[in-house]
């Protein structure tokens, strides 16, 4: 741990991004539209109009439902199988302000942090689970955000959770590393043996910058440097370091294994860098990639090109069926993506209570229940797919 120490002293005097990117916030004519129609019509209203278009697009198409591909291809009916990741999203701040996120989180975005309440919450779920006949069905803890480590309880969380043998995934931006008062980020998830899942959306400084703001890529290098000074990513040291790679437009994520070579010469040859896998993701169009596209008038484009590459084997494989979904508040919801779609699961089906960790007693009381699915779905299915969220 030295080693990373002594490298985390190098960037102690680095400022937070956080300045730059309310700047980058501020002067953009896009975004501020977009936030001035979220706090005219609320959130709910804007993601009822997201839905509208793509159904409006698969409609000029004459595409069929998600619910009917996945018929025809013999993938149906979608149910939850026993959950084997636990994913919290522990809150929406974050340092950056990416082009592509899909859960829209900014550092404005201070008051949606999940709560010393909720996370214990989660931790008595996972405990129990671990203490059934077998050793229970969860395996991983999937820690995302937002920015996760800048919730004040995320460092209890990880605590709290090592001890009960669960691989524990950080969904780390890298530039938080070398955030003031995070110096010693690296070596607590080092000790922890936390599996670090890194965002990098290309090699090339021009196109990281385009998507995730002024001087993100310069300090996403710096930060892998210092994760690879504690060991990460190096051979046989026990620390996994993956990077996580989605396409700069409307274009699907190219094979996962050509591009993994092609990043690891690339960051190899001109920085040093070593990392463990390369995890290819498809944009899905919700959020801010949904108003790129409408923007673009690229939403019925890229809805074709979804539903024209639907392969039914990453729809064997969604996500949906093995995750539990965690929102900061505690409601439950089928995958991330729901998620922020506010299509929780719920108490007798649809139109029922939205459920929360405070409504079921154990974590296999999911178990069976039918997936919700609607039109941003296909993004999981088309090409390679985007549910395989690092696992």
């Amino acid at each position: 741990m030295a080693r990373a120490s002594a490298a985390a002293s190098d960037v102690q005097s680095r400022t937070s991004l956080i300045p730059e990117t309310l700047e980058d916030m501020e002067a953009d004519a896009e975004l501020k539209e977009h936030l001035a129609a979220l706090e005219a019509a609320g959130q709910q209203a804007l993601t009822r109009e997201e839905r509208l278009k793509r159904q409006r697009s698969l409609d000029a198409l004459g595409a069929p439902s998600f619910y009917a591909t996945c018929a025809e291809a013999g993938v149906a009916p979608l149910k939850r199988s026993a959950a084997r990741i636990f994913q919290l999203n522990i809150g929406l701040y974050c340092n950056q302000a990416c082009t592509h996120c899909h859960v829209e989180s900014s550092p404005r975005r201070t008051a949606e942090q999940a709560s010393r309440d909720t996370v214990d919450r989660c931790l008595d779920l996972l405990r129990s689970d671990r203490a059934a006949p077998g050793g229970g069905t969860i395996t991983t803890l999937d820690i995302t955000g937002g920015a996760p480590e800048l919730n004040t309880n995320f460092r209890y969380l990880v605590e709290q959770a090592a001890p009960l043998g669960l691989e524990i995934i950080d969904r780390c931006n890298l530039t938080v590393l070398l955030e003031p008062g995070q110096e010693d980020l690296v070596d607590f998830l080092a000790r922890h043996k936390v599996r670090v899942v890194a965002s990098l959306p290309c090699y090339s400084e021009d196109n990281v910058d385009k998507q995730r703001g002024r001087g993100v890529f310069e300090r996403s290098i710096e930060g892998l440097k210092l994760l690879n000074a504690a060991g990460y990513g190096v051979l046989g040291s026990g620390l996994q370091l993956d990077l996580v790679y989605n396409p700069g437009g409307a274009f699907l994520a190219p094979g996962q294994s050509k591009l993994e070579a092609a990043y690891k010469s690339e960051l190899g040859g001109a920085y040093g860098i070593v990392f463990n896998r390369l995890l290819a993701l498809n944009n899905m169009p919700i959020k801010r990639f949904a108003d790129f596209l409408t923007r673009k008038g690229a939403m019925k484009d890229y809805m074709g090109l979804l539903v024209n590459n639907f392969n039914a084997a990453a729809a064997e494989h969604l996500m949906c069926r093995e995750t539990l979904s965690v929102r900061w508040d505690g409601v439950l919801y089928d995958c991330d993506f729901n998620q922020q779609l506010d299509m929780a699961i719920e108490e007798g089906g649809k139109s029922g209570k939205q459920l929360t960790i405070w409504d079921i007693s154990s974590i296999t009381d999911l178990t069976s229940r039918p997936i919700r699915c609607d039109n941003h779905c296909f993004g999981c299915t088309a090409g390679s797919g985007s549910s395989c969220q690092g696992q």
